[in-house]
């Protein structure tokens, strides 16, 4: 379901209850009034848009998620988006993938607008309240879900409404009913007694307290009682690597981003660990393939091709790439050799899914990677005014597919939780082409990134597809650079960036931004890369830190916690100080130790 959760109603019909089984059937029936409900389940969204790509379902309405980036096999996806005759479409930010293919748009309520009760992973029920008001006209999705089924009643001969909720209390009375009788029975819970504290299931009609632990009295709700073992048959993957397609492809999470980034990814802090899109690759690999780190590479499986840089990485086994699920075609796209819309990384991933769950099988897909040899590429990179960067971003992503390839992620300065008001935010495009474009798509892209006018220092020269600008702004001790972009030639991307992004003096360089070449005029030392999002802590610093720590890993740790403050706020760099604290016990340099990433659903 994504993001978001469409409310109570969801988990009427759960697998707690078996629908295959008539008497279970029977009691949600007789919950909701009906004469029947369906013996058969329905499609699974793998067979859904299949379905729909073939003709056969004709309409869908999509509701907290987006598969127009989430799914696999984008071209069968994509298809049945196109040839399904109504889309409506449940969403809560703009800009998303599947957004393209709306007919209908309904503004959705999100996460810290909405109210009801949430459970966590030790069967604890809590109470949740908004924090703000939903903006505009978006409404809650059991609100949308029930405004049209009783439109949909009026055309229907029924004595009474089924959908009489008028809250979302009132679903969950509901879903609260739905449960007597069964080994998660909450009966006993009420709104006014979550208001006071959570509370954990079971907690049956009649006690005052749940369960804490389940099933200590051995007995299972099962037809005997007993617990059933499962002994499980090893099967392959569905698509095994071949000598056309020699590499595995596994996809997961990034650190600090979520699903398809439709929120995360408006937020330039949580770029500062991985800044872009990447395949990370053995550096074997790389060698026998003569892959250069940061090369621009074609990644093809049976189902599709996209084009984005690799990056060797020794966490990875020889034959295995890894790319995060994340990168769909808002931030990773371009246009095909036939024009269309390059999709992102489930472009590559298959369909194949598992019979009992029904998850495909995005850990794994059969791919080739050959050199993209694009010879044309363009880096432009600029801080803008926080009212300007979400607008700026979906601009850019509407040029995305005037090159072969591109790419559009924001980026901060990442100043920490107690420096307010120096945190700045801008945006980052990337692209390659075999032509230079037209002037008029730089331009288009100079004037979103507030590079155009009389100001910017300009080099341009038409015959050798080579553009160059670079915007200085005078502050009170400094001069600063304020953005840039290299057209043609982009060597010397690494020490702009530097500069660019660290904030550091620009009064040396003057004219020498518009050079060519890859080696800056003046020595300058990077600050590193960032660890610790929440304070800005960056692996020099760390390290630094470490070099200077005596004793077992743990008082290291320590000591980086009390000393630099990173791991202390949501613990997400957690696993890698531990890491940096081991290589410098083991006398590993930070130049040698692995970057890795979280591999998940």
């Amino acid at each position: 379901m994504g993001g978001r959760e469409v409310g109570g109603m969801a988990n009427l019909l759960s697998g707690h209850r078996d629908l295959h089984n008539p008497a279970h059937r029977a009691e949600v029936a007789a919950l909701w009034g009906v004469p029947s409900v369906p013996a058969q389940a329905g499609k699974t969204a793998v067979e859904m848009f299949q379905a729909a790509a073939d003709g056969e379902i004709q309409a869908l309405w999509i509701a907290c998620t987006n598969p127009a980036q989430s799914m696999p096999d984008q071209s069968t996806v994509r298809r049945a988006l196109e040839r399904a005759e109504f889309v409506v479409l449940q969403e809560a930010f703009a800009g998303t993938a599947s957004g393209r293919y709306a007919d209908l748009l309904l503004p959705a309520s999100t996460w810290g607008e909405k109210e009801g009760t949430v459970t966590n992973s030790e069967r604890r029920i809590s109470r949740v309240r908004a924090a703000v008001l939903a903006p505009g006209e978006a409404r809650h999705d059991w609100q949308i879900v029930v405004d049209f089924a009783r439109r949909l009643e009026t055309r229907l001969p029924r004595p009474k409404s089924l959908f009489p909720y008028t809250s979302s209390e009132s679903i969950w009375l509901e879903h609260r009913e739905s449960t007597r009788g069964r080994d998660l029975d909450i009966t006993g819970m009420s709104y006014p007694m979550l208001e006071q504290s959570p509370q954990q299931w079971p907690l049956p009609e009649g006690q005052t307290q749940g369960k804490a632990r389940l099933y200590e009295d051995a007995i299972f709700p099962t037809a005997d009682g007993r617990a059933c073992f499962v002994s499980t048959v090893y099967r392959p993957v569905a698509e095994a690597r071949q000598a056309r397609y020699p590499f595995s492809l596994t996809t997961g999470r990034l650190r600090d981003q979520w699903h398809g980034m439709s929120r995360s990814g408006t937020l330039g802090r949580l770029f500062g660990h991985v800044r872009e899109p990447a395949l990370q690759m053995n550096p074997q690999d790389m060698a026998i393939q003569q892959l250069l780190d940061g090369e621009l590479v074609r990644v093809t499986s049976q189902r599709g091709t996209i084009l984005v840089p690799v990056q060797g990485s020794a966490d990875l086994g020889a034959g295995q790439v890894f790319m995060a699920m994340h990168w769909g075609e808002e931030f990773l796209s371009g246009q095909s050799a036939s024009g269309d819309r390059l999709a992102g990384v489930n472009a590559l991933t298959t369909s194949a899914y598992c019979p009992d769950s029904k998850q495909p099988e995005f850990k794994h897909a059969a791919v080739k990677v050959l050199p993209a040899e694009i010879p044309w590429s363009l880096l432009a990179i600029a801080w803008l005014p926080p009212e300007f960067v979400l607008s700026a971003q979906h601009a850019l992503r509407q040029l995305m597919a005037c090159f072969a390839y591109a790419s559009c992620v924001p980026f901060s300065n990442n100043a920490a939780p107690d420096a307010p008001g120096r945190e700045r935010s801008g945006l980052l495009f990337r692209a390659s082409s075999f032509n230079a474009p037209p002037d008029g798509v730089l331009e288009r892209i100079e004037s979103l990134l507030h590079l155009d006018g009389p100001l910017p220092l300009r080099y341009v020269d038409k015959k050798r597809g080579q553009r160059r600008t670079a915007l200085l702004r005078r502050g009170a001790t400094d001069t600063l650079l304020e953005g840039f972009l290299l057209a043609g030639d982009t060597r010397a991307q690494h020490w702009i960036t530097t500069l660019l992004q660290e904030e550091q003096p620009a009064q040396a360089y003057g004219r020498a931004l518009l050079l060519p070449g890859a080696r800056p005029p003046v020595q300058m030392a990077s600050r590193g890369k960032q660890v610790c999002a929440c304070f800005n802590i960056t692996d020099v610093a760390i390290q630094a830190h470490l070099s200077q720590s005596i004793g077992s890993a743990a008082i290291r740790l320590a000591s980086l916690k009390s000393g630099l403050r990173c791991g202390t706020n949501c613990g997400s760099c957690l696993p890698q100080l531990q890491r940096m604290v081991r290589d410098s016990i083991d006398g590993i340099s930070p130049a040698n130790a692995p970057t890795r990433q979280w591999l998940g659903a």
